[in-house]
């Protein structure tokens, strides 16, 4: 059973952030280098829970959207964190606590906000 929490990042999120994650030990994914540049949304989320995966994305109104729409026909989800763009420095530092802290597990169909 898996431990820490794996990130696949939306598009939006600066591969950057994954290079810093990566550097710090933990899994980062990003919509390049798993060719889905382009997909949807739904897609994109799609694509994280099959690999039990949280997405970390910068777009709230969509992702909130989906999330509440998996909720209600009880379609599970790796869980999915919400960031207020900024510089990609400070996106790890406010995703590390989260990484530090909360299992795999833990993070199972919730929304976390950064």
């Amino acid at each position: 059973m898996r431990l820490f929490v794996e990130l696949y990042l939306d598009e939006d999120v600066s591969v950057l952030v994954a290079q810093l994650l990566r550097a710090r030990g933990f899994t980062a994914l990003t919509t390049l280098e798993a060719g889905n540049l382009g997909a949807t949304d739904e897609q994109q989320l799609e694509y994280a829970t099959a690999r039990q995966m949280t997405l970390l994305t910068h777009n709230r109104k969509d992702f909130e959207r989906l999330a509440i729409q998996w909720h209600a026909v009880e379609r599970e989800h790796y869980g999915i964190i919400i960031a207020v763009k900024r510089v990609p420095s400070e996106v790890v530092a406010r995703l590390l606590p989260i990484l530090n802290q909360r299992t795999w597990d833990e993070m199972r169909n919730q929304i976390v906000y950064i």
